[in-house]
């Protein structure tokens, strides 16, 4: 038996916060699909590092080029107003350790903050474009904006193309340190119970290889 569900949000499901349900579909609750959390910088008009705490996106590209896809990218934000201003963005990916620190430029992220240093981070020149880098991230994509998809009234989907990368030594074996407990930190975001509705918490995860397929 399976339980379905279709576009109408289950009464049940209930808001946990004003507007939940206008930023997040129900869909995102229902199915708790884990996602890759990064910082994404940028700098701001007034020339102030920005960071924003995110996930939910993909990456992925061909031949011609390797992509990020990020849905979801709130209007009102400062990154969406950084990227579509400077059409430049870095995508760092840091370790569990991090969260807490995220959280805090989160918390103060004011038009005058320097968030880099609100999180406790350390702030490095991107090597391709005009965008700080976090030196704390094992890896960093460099980003250009390609394509800006709005989605409704108040987000859109931002496509960058990766420009440049940035790797530390001691995450660039292949499958190594990324697959970790140090490595990738994923969002598992308020699953939801699909008969009852409860469930409000979110967790964080790492990834584990269970099996590794010689090609």
């Amino acid at each position: 038996m399976k339980i379905e569900m279709g576009q109408t949000k289950p009464e049940n499901f209930k808001e946990h916060w004003p507007g939940q349900y206008e930023v997040f579909h129900h869909f995102e609750y229902a199915c708790g699909i884990p996602s890759i959390l990064f910082a994404i910088t940028t700098r701001k008009e007034n020339g102030k590092p920005n960071v924003c705490f995110s996930g939910w996106s993909s990456f992925s590209g061909d031949g011609n080029g390797f992509y990020t896809i990020i849905p979801g990218m709130l209007h009102h934000t400062h990154t969406y107003r950084n990227i579509l201003r400077n059409g430049e963005f870095v995508i760092n990916f840091i370790g569990k350790d991090y969260f807490d620190s995220c959280i805090k430029t989160i918390n103060d992220n004011s038009d005058d903050a320097d968030e880099i240093s609100a999180g406790g981070f350390t702030e490095e020149q991107a090597s391709s474009i005009d965008c700080p880098r976090l030196k704390e991230a094992f890896l960093s994509l460099e980003c250009k904006l390609e394509k800006n998809i709005p989605m409704s009234d108040i987000s859109s989907i931002f496509i960058g193309k990766v420009v440049h990368i940035a790797a530390d030594e001691n995450y660039a074996d292949g499958i190594d340190g990324k697959y970790e407990d140090t490595g990738f930190m994923l969002n598992i975001h308020s699953p939801k119970d699909l008969k009852t509705g409860e469930g409000k918490s979110s967790a964080v995860a790492v990834c584990k290889i269970v099996r590794i397929n010689e090609e």
